[in-house]
């Protein structure tokens, strides 16, 4: 059975809706828009917490809604509800024709569909019965506390969504999605005297649970979780000042996507509020360095098969051996700047106006061998792990905290450190890379993004690689 059919069941079948006159409806309410579109959702997610020796939550919440839009310029109306009802839509549709009334515009061409399928359809919520789950993260925590006698405290958290969309347009064209999300957390606290620390880690993608709740898999995830907090028990104060910092492979990708990847979505250029704004077949990067936002891996936390507008996902390349190439789009921002859409219009849920999203964001590979890498630095700092951070889109600025460093001393690696903060500016620090690594690598599929309130899944990535100078606050006296 085809998306479009499964999910006509959910919208229309089990909602009681008459789909006609649904089309009808929506194709009247954006016959003078220059663009817009019914996005229809329904949601089932679930989410288990083990804390502490015992189950301390969990929780199972099924929602549904629809969002209608209309655009003309750099105006759009937007009408959301969570009832999905005929006359709830007729409320929106008359709520939404007052942005294009007395407005003249070009008619935007509409998505191309696609048969690709980049993730399964079945539902995860479905797959392993409640009992089971509980039973898995019992059987983890136990195993997780029997590794070490530092353990302190284990926290374990599974969770999942299984998400259905449809997308009427005025045209009458309609394209439907069907994607689930998985997710396994596995967090360990160490101690030792009167000083405790923290590790985690986690696992999850667009499948089922069944890759992540395997006993090799998991096993894995509470091996690494108590690896970082013995690591960071035993890490001794960061150093500060100007200095060459190596960023590891996978999830440092983090910071690229933070404070570079923003800067290149398209409603900040269009609005010239990036600093990137303007700058396109430029050179932005040193030579080597190549950037691609990808929604179209298999499988990927931040893939889609079409984006919640319609347009099909795709490999997009931003910054191609350090020149600037293109933005991320999606409909309205893309037209306006006389550009395609690329497939980056994304929402958090159908209460929500789609907006440039990243999907799966990294850096490709470059020829240094890490070891070289590492043995080019006398004396800097190796960045492994990140926590939060923060970044102004218009400068480009960035705090991040990281979370496992160790000290670079005569091209080694040294002791762990603690309290490491990368202060900087994105586009200045893509001009600072002189070594790119062969080891690119993503994360393990733990990504969620924020942006004007919203949250979507997404993925990063990127190999080892030297940034000359950056400054590193630390707490060495």
């Amino acid at each position: 059975m085809s998306n479009l059919a499964k999910t006509d069941e959910l919208f229309f079948t089990r909602a009681g809706l008459d789909r006609a006159r649904i089309e009808t409806i929506v194709g009247d309410s954006l016959k003078d828009a220059e663009d817009g579109e019914l996005f229809l959702e329904y949601v089932q997610s679930e989410a288990l917490a083990f804390d502490d020796g015992r189950l301390k939550s969990a929780s199972f919440d099924t929602s549904q809604g629809f969002g209608l839009r209309a655009i003309a310029g750099e105006r759009a109306a937007y009408a959301h509800a969570s009832e999905l009802s005929e006359s709830a839509i007729r409320r929106a549709a008359a709520t939404v024709k007052a942005v294009h009334r007395g407005h003249g515009g070009e008619l935007a061409l509409p998505p191309q569909g696609t048969n690709r399928s980049l993730y399964g359809e079945e539902n995860p919520l479905n797959e392993v019965p409640f009992e089971a789950k509980v039973r898995l993260l019992a059987e983890i925590d136990a195993y997780a506390r029997a590794l070490d006698p530092r353990v302190r405290q284990v926290m374990v958290s599974l969770s999942a969504g299984w998400q259905a969309v449809q997308i009427l347009r005025g045209d009458g064209r309609r394209l439907a999605d069907i994607r689930p999300l998985v997710r396994l957390n596995v967090s360990v606290v160490a101690g030792e005297g009167d000083r405790m620390e923290t590790g985690g880690t986690g696992v999850g993608g667009r499948e089922s649970y069944s890759r992540f709740i395997g006993e090799a898999s998991w096993k894995a995830s509470a091996d690494e979780a108590l690896r970082q907090a013995l690591v960071n028990l035993a890490s001794e104060p960061a150093p500060a000042g100007e200095m060459p910092v190596v960023l590891g492979p996978g999830w440092p990708g983090v910071l690229l996507h933070e404070a570079v990847g923003h800067g290149l979505e398209g409603d900040f250029n269009r609005k010239k509020t990036s600093a990137f704004a303007g700058l396109l077949g430029q050179r932005v990067a040193a030579p080597g360095v190549t950037v691609v936002d990808d929604g179209t891996i298999e499988n990927r936390r931040g893939s889609l098969t079409i984006d919640d507008e319609g347009t099909a996902s795709q490999h997009n390349v931003l910054i191609e051996d350090g020149i600037l190439k293109g933005y991320m789009q999606d409909r309205q921002n893309a037209r306006l700047m006389g550009m395609k859409p690329t497939g980056n219009g994304r929402r958090q849920s159908f209460a929500h106006i789609p907006m440039p999203r990243m999907t799966n964001t990294y850096m490709l590979n470059g020829k240094s061998d890490p070891k070289e890498i590492i043995a080019s630095v006398k004396k800097g700092l190796y960045a492994v792990n990140f926590g939060g951070g923060q970044v102004d889109i218009t400068s480009g600025k960035f705090v991040f905290s990281c979370t496992e460093a160790y000290r670079i001393e005569d091209g080694k690696i040294g002791p762990a450190v603690k309290g490491a903060t990368l202060i900087g500016n994105g586009p200045d620090v893509l001009t600072r890379v002189s070594m790119v690594g062969n080891d690119l690598r993503l994360d393990k599929g733990i990504g969620t993004c924020g942006k004007e309130g919203q949250g979507v899944p997404v993925g990063v990535g990127q190999p080892t690689l030297k940034v000359d100078a950056i400054t590193v606050g630390g707490t060495a006296a």
